[in-house]
């Protein structure tokens, strides 16, 4: 019975007018109205304690989205040789409190719908959660017991550490999760905070007081912001945070964001790491690129939107569409509080690896002069970026990190109302100038990750640049 009444309404869909009659599948659609861009309003103050509260209204629903952000992250705070400590400090502290163990805070969460999440990551770091109006109280209670009284039990720890040194078992076995550890280490080294990554060593070093001293540092209300967003007011939320806060006394100050000189650009090389029998090849080219606080960042926006940031963009629709070479390409730039990195890359079908090269190079060359930019190419990258921007706002958790990153990124409190204006204003002669200055073909890391006995002399075939060889660690080795 069930299956003719699917097909029933099958024979009802293809027999309506509009399915046989008046649609060109030929025929690109016209774009709909660009979306409305509503930013929401928000109030500031500061607790007793010195942190920071932001507050936005949105009563559509009986929602609220609440997040503690900290500015500074494990690249200001976490000790040398150690890499890990940050996120496990923030992973362990569900793991019990003085009053509740780790189960007990589970029972407690699952009760009220909600769930507490905890991160730290390079430069800043948050505890989160988001629910309904009633439950709010109740559940910034258990966020206040976890982020004042966590014990971070000695189990828990070796747990987690245990499970973390299978995980990097495991990624030795994934090109792409081998090209996320080399990459930043040759364009960074190991001695730059954006070229460091955990290791088993790290891992292995940490003890139970190196959290207990990270917790104690790190997370101070004198380098935080609460931001509330949904079904509440200032004037009603403020008196319940400070009630359940009341024992996160004063202390803390927003770090300084200073990082070492990162070396000079050396010449285009190719650092080949053996992948034996690895399905595809993994890419992963860049350099250094600019902070976010760069003046070139709206011009950098449409600039890789058009090279890299979106489908139809140039390398997409080359070595993807065109060619298929990958399932797909992109390319971005890592803005933070230094210099992040500007990469592009993706899986590559592993018998296509140096005609892909080939492709990555011209497409760089490209959008340095080599292909002028059309009007065509202009527009839609500009309104690509334009029309995203008002989904920004499109929930109580979305708002939240809206908001939040005008905090973490030092921002105008005007960014998003300005922020349509100042890419629309992006000219082809400023997109030229940007891409000339941070994609400059002769100072690239090309590391590719694949079978080097099936990859190797084709690659040296097209005499791009020179090869070097590295391991899945990012050291380098011999030729063998």
């Amino acid at each position: 019975m069930r299956r003719w009444g699917a097909l029933a309404v099958l024979l009802l869909i293809s027999a309506t007018p509009s399915a046989q009659q008046g649609l060109d599948r030929k025929k690109i659609p016209t774009p709909g109205k660009t979306p409305e861009l509503r930013v929401p309003a928000w109030t500031k103050s500061t607790l007793a304690n010195g942190a920071e509260l932001l507050v936005s209204e949105k009563h559509d629903l009986p929602l609220i989205s609440f997040s503690l952000t900290f500015l500074g992250g494990a690249d200001q705070f976490e000790p040398a040789g150690k890499q890990s400590v940050a996120s496990l400090t923030a992973a362990l502290l569900s793991e019990g409190t003085k009053t509740r163990d780790a189960e007990a805070l589970s029972n407690a969460l699952q009760l009220l719908g909600t769930s507490v999440n905890a991160s730290v990551s390079g430069e800043s770091g948050s505890i989160s959660f988001r629910s309904t109006t009633a439950k709010f109280p109740a559940t910034l209670d258990i966020l206040a017991d976890i982020l004042v009284n966590p014990t971070f039990p000695e189990n828990g720890l070796e747990r987690l550490r245990g499970q973390r040194l299978v995980q990097l078992t495991q990624a030795r076995a994934q090109p792409g999760a081998i090209a996320n550890r080399v990459f930043p280490r040759i364009v960074y080294g190991s001695d730059h905070p954006y070229g460091r990554v955990v290791t088993e060593e790290s891992l292995k070093a940490v003890t139970r007081a190196d959290l207990v001293a990270f917790h104690k540092a790190y997370y101070q209300p004198g380098r935080a912001l609460i931001t509330v967003v949904g079904d509440t007011t200032a004037a009603t939320v403020k008196p319940v945070i400070e009630k359940s806060l009341a024992a996160w006394t004063k202390g803390g100050e927003r770090p300084s964001f200073t990082f070492p000189p990162v070396s000079a650009p050396k010449a285009t090389t190719i650092f080949l790491v053996d992948k034996p029998g690895a399905a595809q090849s993994t890419f992963a080219i860049g350099r250094p690129g600019p902070p976010r606080n760069t003046p070139d960042f709206y011009a950098l926006q449409v600039m890789n939107t058009m090279l890299g940031g979106m489908f139809q963009s140039r390398l997409n629709a080359n070595i993807r569409e065109e060619k298929g070479y990958s399932y797909g390409v992109t390319s971005s730039f890592g803005y933070g509080k230094g210099p992040g990195p500007f990469r592009t890359g993706g899986d590559i079908v592993t018998e296509k690896s140096d005609a892909a090269l080939v492709e990555f190079m011209k497409e760089l060359k490209g959008i340095i002069g080599g292909r002028p930019i059309t009007d065509e190419e202009l527009t839609t990258a500009k309104d690509a970026l334009i029309q995203r921007l008002p989904a920004t706002f499109a929930s109580v958790s979305s708002i939240n990190s809206a908001l939040t990153t005008l905090w973490v990124q030092n921002l105008p409190d005007d960014y998003y109302q300005q922020y349509a204006k100042r890419v629309a204003a992006i000219t082809r002669d400023d997109v030229l100038r940007v891409a000339k200055q941070y994609v400059t073909v002769d100072n690239l890391a090309i590391v590719i990750v694949g079978d080097r006995k099936v990859i190797e002399g084709p690659l040296k075939a097209t005499n791009i640049a020179p090869i070097v060889y590295y391991d899945i660690e990012g050291n380098p080795v011999g030729e063998k």
